[in-house]
């Protein structure tokens, strides 16, 4: 696991459309997330373009700094979104066994990671940030 970041820097990867969030990834037909190779800020234009359609975030991955308990994944004075998503994986890791760690452009400052190291690489690419 990486080492411990202040916690001003901890980035969440999975953050919603507003302006100053960088996008993360970009969400296949597949569903899973093709994760971008450079960190993007986006500002108001895109946000405007991006709200036409279907719903940003169910189209790409955002991220921006972690809020802590100004989220309502916050549990226990952590994400409890990677907790429940990570613990899923492990109960039916006999079933679908996914060691491929995908490069990351946020890897040094997500708070997944911070919290579960590769494990919660391992199940990255397969979250969709939905706000419906």
């Amino acid at each position: 696991m990486s080492a411990i970041l202040s916690e001003n820097k901890i980035l969440c990867p999975s953050s919603c459309c507003r302006e100053g969030a960088g996008i993360l990834g970009i969400v296949k037909e597949d569903g899973q997330v093709e994760l971008l190779k450079k960190k993007i800020l986006i500002n108001e234009e895109f946000i405007q373009i991006a709200r036409l359609g279907r719903s940003p975030e169910k189209r790409f991955r955002f991220f921006d700094k972690c809020l802590k308990g100004g989220c309502q994944q916050w549990k226990e004075n952590r994400c409890g979104l990677i907790d429940q998503i990570v613990n899923t994986s492990i109960e039916t890791s006999e079933n679908k066994q996914n060691d491929k760690i995908p490069n990351c452009i946020i890897r040094n400052d997500c708070r997944w990671f911070n919290q579960w190291g590769y494990e919660a690489c391992k199940v990255c690419t397969e979250v969709i940030t939905d706000l419906t």
